[in-house]
């Protein structure tokens, strides 16, 4: 893969969770200004055999605010399969950057970055 398909590739996952926080901020204003303090992004995996790829949302949020999201999951999950998603994870922000095996600040600065403001 080159840099240019992997430009393509972040640029459509962006758009992907830009599009699930509009829809969401649209339809359910409360949950949207509840994701407005999380970070959204759309991971991409492949399983099984032959390898088959799927797309989920990863929510990434303070420690405080995982109990309001997780409250809403339902409503999140349904407008992810709406969009052709497999799913919806919400993640604690603090405890991926805090993880001392993580590779994440090497791997994605751009995203440790942007977790440690969630986290704060």
């Amino acid at each position: 893969m080159n840099a240019t398909e992997t430009s393509v590739k972040m640029i459509t996952e962006d758009i992907i969770a830009k599009e699930f926080k509009r829809i969401i901020s649209e339809y359910y204003p409360k949950v949207g200004e509840l994701l407005d303090g999380c970070h959204v992004k759309v991971i991409t995996c492949f399983w099984g055999r032959p390898p088959r790829r799927l797309q989920y949302i990863g929510i990434y949020c303070s420690e405080e605010m995982l109990p309001h999201i997780r409250e809403q999951q339902k409503i999140l999950r349904d407008i992810a399969d709406n969009m052709g998603l497999v799913q919806v994870v919400c993640m604690n922000a603090k405890r991926l950057i805090r993880d001392p095996k993580s590779t994440l600040k090497d791997t994605d600065p751009r995203l440790w970055l942007e977790l440690q403001m969630v986290a704060t």
